[in-house]
């Protein structure tokens, strides 16, 4: 044997750089699936207890009076923050694992190591990833709706229960003047008018029952058209006393105030639609920055553990 001969048999056994034995052949496979999954359960399992801990947090700072607990802003810009935190621990660890509990690769070169390692933290961020999405879809959103759900139902309690109120007092008036506040209720009344200028012999519930379906249906074509202006006015002047020219001025000026709060309530509905919509839409893109940051952070903990696992 010659000495390049000895020189050439001592570089092939060299693995990252340091003397070896005789070459050993890597194995079939070149992803250590055992790695990957504990991994991912690592990750998973750490997501979970963060993403718990995190909607504890977030409720305990709401509150349901005014001027305490934490504002929307507040907390929007809290959970943004908390979401990167939760990818990067458990992105970090996930990975880490991934790379330290691999097989180690024998006759390979430094590259080629380093690229499996980047794989194997990637691949243990999918299956979390996957993992913890199933298993919040599942078990963990009954949790995160539930005090969701409470909260919104505490701040929303005294408007649910004036609409609720206005709602039972609209239906019982409705009941007592024996017909429904829909077209049907306003075109049967029609019919049963009392002549211009005649007395109408409708009980004051029956009278008011009648109004509102006046109403119901001029709201509903946007204007309240003369002829029933007129007759709701005679309703109103025989109750009240009041002449016919300033009963039909309080019909129309109540019409114009419950046209223009309906409106307001309208643009409010549309306000708060469309608040949400940029909620979403933030939470979406915080949601898929906080994903890239963790497949990057599992890569390279998968590199760093690989490479400890090796030394």
């Amino acid at each position: 044997m010659t000495p390049n001969s000895t020189i050439d048999t001592r570089r092939d056994s060299v693995v990252y750089g340091t003397a070896a034995g005789p070459a050993v052949a890597s194995g079939p496979s070149a992803v250590s699936w055992a790695a990957v999954f504990a991994g991912a359960a690592a990750a998973a399992a750490l997501s979970l207890i963060l993403l718990i801990l995190g909607t504890g947090l977030g409720l305990s700072s709401l509150s349901p009076w005014a001027n305490e607990g934490a504002s929307a802003k507040t907390l929007g810009v809290g959970g943004f923050v908390w979401v990167i935190f939760m990818q990067l621990a458990a992105s970090a660890i996930g990975g880490y694992m991934a790379g330290r509990l691999r097989t180690k690769w024998v006759s390979l070169h430094t590259e080629e190591v380093a690229f499996r390692d980047t794989a194997h933290g990637f691949l243990a961020w999918g299956v979390a990833t996957l993992f913890t999405a199933w298993l919040v879809s599942s078990t963990a959103s009954s949790i995160i709706s539930g005090g969701v759900q409470a909260g919104a139902q505490v701040a929303g309690g005294a408007a649910s229960t004036a609409a609720t109120a206005a709602a039972s007092s609209a239906g019982a008036n409705s009941s007592k003047a024996g017909s429904d506040n829909g077209p049907m209720g306003y075109m049967v009344d029609s019919m049963f008018r009392s002549p211009k200028g005649a007395k109408s012999n409708a009980s004051p519930e029956q009278a008011t029952a009648e109004v509102t379906r006046i109403f119901t249906s001029a709201i509903a074509s946007g204007k309240l058209p003369e002829e029933d202006a007129r007759y709701a006015g005679q309703l109103v002047a025989q109750r009240t006393g009041m002449s016919q020219a300033e009963a039909e001025k309080r019909v129309n000026e109540t019409f114009n105030q419950t046209q223009a709060k309906l409106k307001e309530a309208e643009t409010k509905a549309r306000e708060a639609a469309d608040a949400a919509r940029k909620a979403s839409a933030a939470a979406a893109l915080a949601l898929f920055i906080s994903l890239l940051i963790g497949a990057f952070v599992a890569s390279y903990s998968a590199t760093i553990g690989g490479r400890q696992r090796d030394d």
